[in-house]
């Protein structure tokens, strides 16, 4: 494996510092920022979840993006052609496109989602580890 692909919930519980996620697992991602990758899906999941005020951020979307990008540095997972065709060789009985696709891209880029999405940690065919 050449690291790991942060879930949605598993990055905005990092940058908040939020107590869903383990001490573990915060070490684990402070040990190995060079190794976390985040997909675009994630910025988009993000922007759903702030128009469905579902989550808030201060100072707007963009600047709030910029700040924690630069303040946690993690490689970008492009979204391409093989991510999208990977979506349907899954075997998953999660629906959610995002989750698909992040799960797709795990693969593709030979990555273990670290996610706390029971539906992702229990398909065998999703490289994960347990946030």
């Amino acid at each position: 494996m050449r690291g790991m692909l942060l879930d949605t919930h598993v990055w905005l519980w990092y940058l908040r510092g939020d107590q869903h996620l383990r001490a573990r697992t915060r070490r684990l991602i402070d040990a190995s920022l060079e190794a976390c990758w985040l997909s675009p899906i994630t910025i988009w999941e993000t922007g759903i979840l702030l128009e469905r005020r579902k989550i808030r951020v201060p100072g707007g979307f963009r600047v709030w993006l910029e700040r924690n990008r630069r303040r946690v540095p993690l490689r970008e997972a492009p979204l391409n052609e093989a991510v999208a065709l990977e979506v349907f060789d899954l075997d998953l009985a999660h629906r959610d496109p995002a989750d698909r696709f992040l799960a797709a891209t795990a693969r593709v880029y030979d990555l273990k989602l670290l996610t706390a999405d029971r539906k992702l940690l229990d398909s065998a065919s999703v490289p994960t580890l347990a946030a």
